[in-house]
């Protein structure tokens, strides 16, 4: 038996509209037994190349059974689409004739030539065309209001700045960076401080600048201590979080300083980042616990304490004060790491200006060598108070007011340390006031312990009562000294 025979035309309608007829001839030997030949159409699919093809469909009807146009509808609720359909058919045709289909390969054919047209119209788009509908959508209210607040925000920082880039030659590159330090407080005076004591700070990139300030944010920096820190030492901007801002944290980490710490020592020594973790950092520490004599499990408090020590020349400052507390007091070795390890401040102080003036002072009043090196082993932060404004009046009162001598203060050097208005004269005038004073010299351990304590031991009586004097007694002395201005 002969096989049916299957032709495929291709019928061009116009530049953009292909029509494809599957026509289908009976075998030849059933032609040969009838007057004349049939053929039937199988498949008729209409590809079109436009922007916003339009499927032929005969005997559409709607959901609700009306009649509907041959064409695809641009209704968004149609749910004949031809992308979404799963189902081979699309319509069948009354006339049995014409057996109209879209098979799964012609429709696969369509998406392709649909979206392939879709990209080369992309250039094309014209205000409520199809393009519209076919990927090409108009800039929404929200995104045209993003865009007139991004071009007025460049607008403002341009008028900002325009006249500080007068007057430091500015690049407009660098507003962004100058605008993002503004939210830490800068100010043009600011900038101009960075500008002239190092110009390259401010040709950070704002993204690159802004990863490096939230990475110490994120290890316990301050916001407020940001502008501080970066006027100290504009070149933070410039150092890498993965090759010197980490390496530096993990340093501290390793010394044994809490994490809760770490903020606090940057703050107070921004320059720590300019050291070389090897080569500089951990040379010092180890000049700190092999040549000063510090032990190791002192070495984070005296970090901690005064963080500048590891960055300044530590050999040098160490024999420098060494030699002179040995010349100038005969203080034994083990005496000077004490003072030291409680006071690491004590190698930053000026020899001629803050030691020497103050071991005369404590020799002016009687003290001898022995005695002035027990004080300051004990109480080593007295170097830091001011001769005027707290040790000389604190003498004065010890001696005139309680009636003590000056070898009180090797019992109890602690006395140095505490606040002639805030602990000493109050607790004094107050045992007074309730005449629980006792005869003779004042007893300086009642002015060591808590005002718990204070007031169990020796006022016998409410911490509040205590408190409400000490409030009066300051604002008595507040006015006598307004009084003397």
């Amino acid at each position: 038996m002969a096989a049916a025979l299957s032709i495929i035309c291709n019928f061009k309608l116009h530049s953009h509209t292909s029509i494809f007829f599957n026509i289908n001839f009976p075998p030849s030997d059933r032609m040969c037994n009838r007057k004349s030949c049939f053929f039937k159409f199988t498949r008729i699919c209409v590809v079109s190349s436009h922007t916003n093809p339009k499927i032929l469909k005969p005997n559409r009807r709607s959901r609700y059974g009306q009649p509907l146009s041959t064409y695809d509808s641009d209704s968004d609720d149609d749910d004949d689409s031809f992308e979404d359909e799963d189902d081979d058919d699309v319509s069948t045709s009354d006339d049995e004739s014409l057996d109209v289909r879209v098979s799964a390969q012609d429709r696969q054919r369509l998406k392709f030539q649909n979206a392939t047209h879709i990209r080369r119209g992309s250039h094309h788009h014209s205000e409520g065309g199809s393009n519209a509908k076919l990927g090409h959508r108009r800039p929404t209210p929200e995104i045209t209001q993003d865009c007139r607040e991004k071009e007025a925000r460049v607008s403002l920082v341009k008028d900002r700045f325009s006249h500080l880039a007068e007057e430091l030659d500015l690049d407009e590159r660098w507003y962004p960076l100058l605008d993002y330090l503004s939210t830490f407080g800068f100010k043009d005076s600011h900038f101009i401080q960075m500008y002239e004591r190092h110009m390259p700070s401010l040709q950070i990139n704002k993204s690159s600048a802004q990863e490096r300030l939230e990475f110490l944010l994120s290890v316990g920096v301050k916001h407020k201590d940001i502008r501080k820190i970066i006027l100290r030492q504009p070149q933070l901007l410039e150092y890498t979080v993965e090759n010197n801002l980490k390496s530096h944290v993990t340093f501290l980490t390793s010394l044994g300083i809490p994490d809760s710490r770490i903020g606090q020592i940057i703050t107070a020594t921004p320059s720590l980042f300019s050291y070389s973790v090897e080569n500089s950092l951990k040379p010092t520490v180890t000049y700190l616990l092999e040549e000063v004599g510090i032990e190791k499990n002192d070495l984070a408090k005296v970090v901690q304490l005064s963080p500048q020590i590891l960055v300044q020349r530590i050999n040098t400052s160490w024999t420098a004060r060494f030699n002179f507390l040995t010349r100038e007091l005969d203080a034994p070795r083990d005496s000077i790491v004490k003072m030291v390890r409680k006071h690491p401040q004590l190698l930053h102080y000026s020899i001629e200006d803050g030691l020497l003036p103050r071991i005369n002072f404590f020799r002016s009043i009687g003290m001898r060598n022995s005695e002035i090196v027990k004080v300051l082993t004990s109480i080593t932060q007295v170097f830091s108070l001011s001769l005027e404004g707290n040790l000389k009046p604190k003498y004065s009162y010890l001696v005139n007011e309680l009636g003590n001598e000056v070898r009180s203060l090797t019992k109890y050097p602690m006395y140095l340390s505490l606040s002639l208005d805030q602990r000493i004269r109050p607790r004094h005038m107050f045992l007074v006031s309730l005449k629980r004073a006792p005869k003779g010299p004042f007893p300086l351990s009642s002015l060591v312990p808590t005002d718990e304590s204070f007031c169990q031991q020796w006022a016998r009586t409410s911490v509040d009562k205590y408190l409400d004097f000490r409030q009066r007694l300051l604002l008595k002395e507040l006015a006598r000294k307004y009084e003397r201005r």
